[in-house]
């Protein structure tokens, strides 16, 4: 069944529905993802449309808004409901979004089929509306800088869990989103079960790696994605060569400039942490533009370092930004120019709350709420909404077509090997197959 047939059957008016849903083309992807923050303004104030989506592990609600920002070109999703424990980040999803997420553990609803018909009972006030399942289970787990756990870490399972619910609820279209160490020999195993249950009820499964940069985000992040649909379908490809890459300039050049732990008067966003003297000397002596450390400034720690291995070590640990190029992956850390390369390129101070949020394609009005550290945590951890905007628009169109592609791909079908990030220089330079790469 297309997505006009399911439209029709949830409308109850043929005609009517049918005009609808055919009119209801999404932007292509590159102009989903590179307007989003202009699709962003208008959707706000937008009817919502007809295809319910249900965010789990919401977060601050980077990829509800890269999905509702396409009701800024056409009205064609609608936010359903939302599911996080963070109940600072569910203030600040409410807070932008309008939807109030339901704080209730994950692994309970697996385990509950009254609690989950309870929960989503509420979300869906017509269930032949067609729906999107989204299922951000939290990185730290499966994060190749923080997995002393192992596989001990209980949050691992909530992977599998997320696809014990979505095969309950038959969704038409499945998105999970994490980090890509998943992929790799020690947690390949929940990739594989995850993707074994939904195969088994009838999905058809892709796995995938992808570089933000290729679909409009200014910074270099990649990210694993599993997407199920009930039949086969074509995966998303990169939309971006790299010297088409947005770059930091093109998303925080037109900010004012402030001082270390200033709060502009016209963005309450728009601050930095409040750094010690010793930490603003050391910034002024990088030079701009992408400038590294000098050797001999610094914590006396990094130079013993360097003297034990005969090198230079945490070359990237008070570092610029590049203008003209994208930034380096923003994580919850990005507030201390300590954790790596996130100085501003020439302002004497680390980034501000607004400049993480626009590096990581958040629209320019977007507001956080909690402490700065949980601001740049719920920032850190959220899937950049430019790219859910392309991801977007790319089911849409999978949702809507009437054919099928006669061959599936399923993407990665074994894991990358012990670790991931030893992969990204080889998929920066091309090199590597088998992986998201542009259409040239």
């Amino acid at each position: 069944m297309t997505i006009i047939q399911q439209i029709t059957l949830a409308d109850g008016n043929p005609k009517r529905s049918k005009q609808r849903a055919m009119s209801a083309r999404s932007p292509d992807p590159l102009t989903a993802a590179i307007h989003m923050n202009e699709n962003w303004m208008r959707a706000i104030q937008a009817m919502p449309g007809e295809i319910d989506v249900i965010d789990m592990f919401s977060g601050c609600g980077g990829m509800s808004t890269g999905f509702l920002s396409i009701n800024g070109h056409v009205p064609l999703f609608r936010l359903a409901g939302a599911v996080d424990i963070d109940e600072v980040a569910n203030r600040t999803y409410e807070l932008n979004l309008g939807v109030k997420p339901v704080s209730v553990d994950i692994a309970e609803l697996a385990q509950s089929d009254d609690l989950l018909n309870k929960t989503f009972g509420k979300f869906r006030t017509d269930p032949k509306r067609p729906l999107v399942l989204i299922g951000c289970a939290p990185c730290q787990g499966f994060s190749s800088h923080r997995n002393e756990a192992g596989s001990a870490d209980p949050r691992n399972s909530l992977y599998v869990d997320f696809a014990r619910i979505a095969v309950k609820l038959r969704p038409a279209a499945i998105v999970v989103e994490n980090v890509p160490e998943l992929l790799t020999d020690r947690y390949w195993p929940f990739v594989s079960l995850a993707r074994e249950i939904l195969e088994e009820a009838g999905y058809y499964v892709h796995v995938g790696v992808h570089n933000m940069a290729e679909f409009g985000v200014p910074q270099e992040r990649f990210r694993a994605l599993m997407l199920a649909l009930p039949k086969k379908f074509n995966p998303p490809k990169s939309l971006l060569n790299r010297s088409e890459f947005r770059s930091v300039r093109d998303a925080i050049g037109h900010l004012p400039p402030v001082t270390a732990g200033q709060r502009h008067p016209s963005d309450p966003m728009h601050y930095s942490a409040g750094h010690k003297a010793s930490t603003i000397e050391t910034i002024m002596a990088v030079p701009p533009n992408g400038g590294s450390r000098p050797d001999h400034v610094g914590p006396a720690c990094l130079r013993r370092a360097k003297e034990r291995n005969g090198r230079a070590v945490y070359e990237d640990v008070y570092g610029r930004l590049f203008w003209d190029r994208p930034a380096i992956t923003i994580t919850a850390y990005a507030r201390n120019p300590a954790s790596g390369r996130y100085v501003h390129p020439e302002q004497h101070r680390g980034l501000s709350v607004r400049e993480a949020a626009l590096l990581q394609s958040f629209p320019d009005t977007y507001q956080f709420t909690g402490s700065l550290d949980e601001r740049f945590r719920q920032i850190g951890n959220a899937v950049p909404p430019a790219f859910a905007a392309s991801l977007a628009a790319h089911l849409a169109c999978e949702l809507e077509s009437t054919t099928s592609p006669t061959n599936f791909d399923p993407g990665i079908t074994s894991p990358v090997g012990p670790s991931f990030s030893r992969l990204i220089p080889a998929l920066k330079a091309g090199h590597r197959k088998g992986f998201s790469t542009p259409d040239v």
